[in-house]
């Protein structure tokens, strides 16, 4: 079992999955506009994805946890990783297929890389390229400059880390599907014949934090999507299971640094 699998919404549609046998170029661009909440079956390629969308939010889910992304982040998909693409409705997706061995040390797990403006610009002009660009024209130099911004975007740690453990699967799935309820370790302790002490022993050492800060963490990259949509930062906090806006707002900002509102899908709109 994965996170792909516990965390499957019942109704979101399935998108297919492009047949692309090899790169016509060291990078190619994949432009969709999608309006309904879909995604892909797990699957891997042997190329670099770097998932991003220019409104809307991606969520990668691997079998080792969810990456999400807004409009100010993306996602890095390491060759050969297994994975999911879940897209919220109203996405705008402008994701970048590269060769690895145009994009050293992108091996390993996936990644959340913060995108600044210039190479959000760059990324929005490449996917209105030819797929077959002049690689020794001003669009190969292009193609090798955005490369360059890629490699050095920071990485943020704004994902959540899934359990190797299979008897903490079902926790996490819980509390994703309902962040507004209260933890229940005795319930989950008796489930599993486990004292508290050895579940939370267990989950720390599968996700590097407690149950407490890790359903923290669930809420504030849950509250994403949300925003993305429209949603007023007081509906936001009610959902992600606050019990007021003001403590909402000063927990996004210690996580995030910076308020809901620069989060906003209407304020993007306006």
């Amino acid at each position: 079992m994965n996170v792909a699998e516990t965390t499957k919404p019942a109704t979101i549609r399935q998108r297919p999955v492009p047949e692309l046998g090899r790169l016509p170029r060291p990078v190619y661009a994949r432009v969709e506009n999608l309006r309904h909440r879909s995604a892909t079956r797990p699957h891997s390629h042997p190329w670099v994805q770097l998932s991003y969308a220019s409104r809307g939010v991606l969520q990668i889910r691997t079998a080792g946890g969810l990456f999400l992304a807004p409009p100010q982040w993306a996602i890095l998909v390491p060759p050969r990783q297994e994975h999911t693409v879940v897209n919220s409705a109203g996405t705008e997706m402008r994701s970048l297929y590269i060769d690895a061995r145009a994009l050293p040390g992108s091996e390993g797990s996936c990644r959340v890389l913060a995108v600044s403006g210039l190479l959000r610009e760059m990324i929005g002009h490449f996917s209105g390229l030819p797929a077959e660009y002049d690689e020794d024209g001003p669009d190969g130099r292009l193609a090798r400059v955005m490369l360059d911004l890629v490699q050095a975007a920071p990485r943020v740690a704004f994902s959540l880390p899934w359990p190797a453990e299979p008897g903490l699967h079902a926790i996490c799935a819980e509390i994703l599907a309902a962040p507004r309820r209260p933890l229940r370790p005795a319930a989950w302790c008796a489930a599993l014949g486990v004292s508290q002490r050895t579940l939370e022993r267990a989950f720390m050492r599968d996700t590097g934090m407690n149950l407490r800060t890790w359903r923290l963490r669930a809420r504030l990259l849950g509250a994403l999507p949300l925003l993305q949509r429209g949603d007023s930062v007081t509906d936001v906090a009610l959902a992600c299971g606050y019990g007021s806006t003001s403590s909402f707002i000063a927990s996004f900002r210690r996580f995030f640094g910076g308020t809901p509102g620069s989060f906003s899908g209407a304020r993007a709109r306006d």
